[in-house]
């Protein structure tokens, strides 16, 4: 069970929404969730990944394509 707090006017969107499709507000919760989750996986996984070379260490792209077999 996942209880949230929103901000006024989202609560009021998705309420009017709600009654509009005669769907319950969770059932936006959960789609919005599924629908973003993904993005935001990636987005902390990538700030992590860039705390790991602030000091601008890296792979050069060139090997990178290397590497993949995408060099020409």
């Amino acid at each position: 069970m996942l209880a949230i707090r929103l901000p006024e006017d989202l609560e009021e969107r998705l309420e009017r929404l709600a009654e509009r499709t005669g769907r319950p507000k969770s059932y936006y919760a959960r789609e919005a969730l599924i629908e973003f989750i993904d993005d935001l996986e990636d987005h902390y996984l990538a700030e992590t990944r860039l705390k790991k070379f602030k000091d601008g260490a890296g792979i050069p792209l060139d090997v990178l394509m290397k590497k993949y077999g995408l060099a020409d």
